[in-house]
């Protein structure tokens, strides 16, 4: 299959806005917090007065990734823009406060269609919606599929979106976490081209790679392979190979991409927001 283009990414993190705010070792900077926050992004409050806020970061991705690419909305906008969301973990929220009876929730906001719907009322976004559900290997997946519909010519950009908060189910996490690392708070978003590279997914394979993304980043469920797009921006067209990994549920997933024109676009910056 042809390798897409990154074109541009946008990130946000509890560590800050942009990859550049990542830590060198996020277990050391966590400085024993099992949470590292979001918190709220500031989007305007009557439009998103009834907004989770796995739905604020959600938009607030987009915006960072066109930020990222110097591009206006209009260039997404309609039906020739594929969006593909990915999480594991960020409906847990609004789920948890239905549950327990919290506030004026008469119905649980927790569709995984919830927080694409929102990115796609506030785009314009009019073509192919695909949710994945999962950590990091559904990520690479959705990566792969958004890939197959470039190739096949349903569309001309995808956007890959991943979102994972955790603040609001801290406890429930602590109950059961047994590693180290810190649960990072997320959100990313890589716009994709046609390319002309190659592009191979392998099960069962992991790359070394994969463990120093986690090492600054921490536990982000999805977000991962989207920073570790990221952190790989030097790779640029002409440059590859290159190939992000990522292990979820006893499963290893590596996407390789190959060729002359594979690798992160030119549109992604060094050290950009």
């Amino acid at each position: 299959m042809n390798a897409p283009i990154v074109r541009a990414l946008g990130w946000r993190s509890g560590w800050g806005p942009g990859l550049g705010a990542l830590p060198e070792d996020a277990r050391r900077a966590a400085a024993g917090r099992l949470v590292v926050s979001l918190g709220r992004p500031a989007l305007d409050e009557e439009r998103f007065r009834r907004a989770t806020r796995d739905c604020l970061w959600a938009v607030a991705a987009v915006d960072a990734m066109l930020e990222d690419a110097g591009a206006r909305r209009e260039a997404i906008a309609g039906a020739r823009t594929a969006l593909i969301y990915v999480t594991a973990a960020a409906y847990g929220p609004s789920n948890r406060a239905f549950i327990e009876r919290q506030g004026a929730v008469y119905f649980p906001y927790t569709a995984p269609a919830a927080a694409p719907a929102e990115v796609a009322i506030e785009y314009g976004l009019t073509g192919p919606l695909t949710i994945f559900i999962g950590g990091g290997v559904s990520t690479l997946r959705a990566i792969w599929h958004g890939a197959g519909l470039l190739a096949g010519a349903t569309c001309d950009r995808v956007l890959v979106l991943a979102v994972e908060i955790f603040d609001e189910c801290a406890d429930l996490y602590a109950r059961v976490r047994s590693g180290e690392d810190p649960l990072v708070e997320a959100a990313g978003c890589a716009w994709l081209e046609r390319g002309t590279g190659t592009l191979a997914l392998e099960e069962g394979v992991a790359t070394a790679e994969r463990d120093d993304v986690r090492r600054r980043v921490g536990e982000t469920f999805s977000c991962e392979p989207l920073a570790a797009l990221g952190l790989r921006r030097s790779v640029v067209a002409g440059a590859g190979p290159m190939a992000v990994s990522a292990r979820w549920g006893g499963e290893e997933v590596t996407l390789i991409w190959g060729g002359p024109t594979s690798g992160v676009g030119a549109g992604m910056r060094e050290g950009s927001e």
